[in-house]
């Protein structure tokens, strides 16, 4: 982007490059590793987090990075990075505490295990940048209040779609132009696809096939457009968003036309997706404009007669694009798209199958829920059940394929994190308490900060207290 070039040659001619924490060394983790190892200037990734610690040594390994040392202490870590050696640990709130590291990626795809070494990172004065969907649409908006009390950047990352609507959100927006629409495309939509259905798939591309299963059933996307809708606030059609299906080949300039006017200029506009369009890994922004000037040079400009433009992204990169968020985030205080106040959508859990009394949810990708969007105050008053903080309730009650699941259908894990930090979201945002002056980001359980999330790292269910924050 323009300026980070710059930017961060300037900070490797000064010796200070950017230290970069990261937990997660799976299929993205490794690739990011690679990319800010072999390919950017001004940047270090200094350590990385994993559950398995040769993972982490694996992805040093593959940006050519060998002298590695494993770490299990605070002062350990903190003395090699001092050294200038890279080091790797099964224990991410390492790097969350370590004073000399500037930013944390978390990229794990994880909710129960992520949240605290986000909180943790925030709480020591770090910034913190998402490529993490799923978490960001469930607790974004309470970990961005947090965050904002210690004046640190919380964000999605860029070059994942979220990030790089809100990139063609902005430049339109600064043109002047009305964003009414902003969407997504995928190649498809099966909401009852599971891990046996896309496994030939996840084994081609060495990908987890809970994670592709999520891709397919629609879930990735609604978390996705979630935070896209929390960063603008947008908002949705209808449940599950209209998600229109268009004739194969047919490019995004065209298929937006479909969407009914009414509908894209309520409100705040709307988030959704595409199926089928072409470009297939593009993302796109439906600009309305009335000024018949302005519309004489957009039409001279070959975008069309209006009222109105599509503004489209062919591609978003991934890993390649990782590097932007972490030079905006550090140098500029930047956010990439990162929740602008109180929820506006939400992803909810809803039923791939009848489902039976006492069976206990498996959670994102797997075979039992799907998740689709809703409007947060729906979700709210209806009390449906967010899909984010599905895995491990006990049904209640069965339940019909392609149901809503609400929280009186479940009960909730024992003492989980996840939970307790949605309630606090749902308070704040729309029960009316919302003085979060005692809020801290400090523990306050008898037992010590390790065992807490100890017990989250082995076991997905939270502390033992659910009292991480008043």
């Amino acid at each position: 982007m323009i300026l980070i070039d710059r930017a961060l040659q300037q900070r490797e001619e000064e010796n200070k490059p950017i230290r970069v924490g990261m937990i997660g060394a799976g299929f993205m983790g490794r690739m990011i590793a690679f990319q800010i190892g072999t390919s950017v200037t001004g940047m270090r990734m200094v350590a990385i987090a994993n559950r398995h610690v040769e993972k982490a040594k694996e992805a040093y390994a593959l940006a050519g990075i060998h002298d590695v040392q494993e770490v299990s202490e605070l002062d350990e870590l903190e003395d090699a990075i001092l050294k200038g050696r890279c080091a790797v640990t099964e224990n991410p709130l390492l790097l969350s505490r370590a004073e000399n590291i500037d930013v944390l990626i978390e990229v794990t795809g994880t909710i129960n295990y992520a949240v605290y070494p986000i909180l943790e990172a925030i709480q020591h004065n770090k910034h913190v940048i998402l490529m993490n969907a799923e978490l960001d649409a469930t607790l974004g908006p309470i970990l961005k209040t947090f965050a904002d009390k210690k004046r640190v950047v919380y964000t999605n990352a860029d070059g994942d779609q979220p990030g790089v609507e809100m990139n063609l959100y902005r430049f339109v927006k600064g043109t002047g132009i009305r964003p009414v629409l902003a969407g997504n495309v995928k190649g498809l939509y099966d909401p009852h696809r599971t891990p046996e259905t896309q496994a030939a798939f996840a084994k081609q591309w060495g990908q987890n096939p809970r994670m592709v299963t999520s891709f397919a059933d629609g879930t990735k996307v609604s978390f996705e457009q979630a935070v896209v809708a929390n960063a603008t606030g947008m908002s949705i059609a209808k449940r599950g968003m209209l998600g229109f299906t268009v004739p194969s080949g047919m490019e995004i300039r065209e298929a937006f036309k479909i969407y009914p006017a009414d509908v894209l200029l309520k409100g705040n506009g709307i988030v959704d997706y595409l199926v089928a369009a072409e470009p297939g890994a593009g993302v796109f922004i439906i600009g309305h404009e009335t000024h018949p000037l302005q519309r004489k040079y957009l039409e001279l400009y070959k975008l069309g007669k209006g009222p109105f433009y599509c503004f489209y992204a062919p591609y978003h990169l991934c890993h390649f694009e990782i590097p932007n968020s972490v030079a905006r985030t550090v140098i500029f205080h930047d956010a990439a798209a990162t929740p602008m106040g109180a929820p506006q959508v939400d992803v909810v859990a809803t039923a791939k199958r009848d489902l039976r009394k006492g069976e206990m949810l498996d959670g994102i990708g797997c075979f039992m829920t799907y998740g689709q969007c809703e409007k947060a105050e729906i979700t709210y008053s209806e009390q449906l059940l967010p899909m984010g903080i599905a895995e491990g309730c006990v049904l209640n009650r069965d339940i019909t394929k392609d149901a809503v699941l609400t929280y009186r259908d479940v009960t909730l894990p024992e003492n989980s994190m996840s939970v307790e930090l949605r309630r606090q979201q749902d308070q704040s945002f729309f029960s009316g308490q919302k003085d979060m002056e005692t809020a801290s980001l400090k523990e306050r359980s008898r037992h010590s900060e390790e065992e807490r999330y100890w017990e989250v790292y082995h076991f997905g269910a939270g502390n033992r207290d659910s009292q991480v924050m008043p």
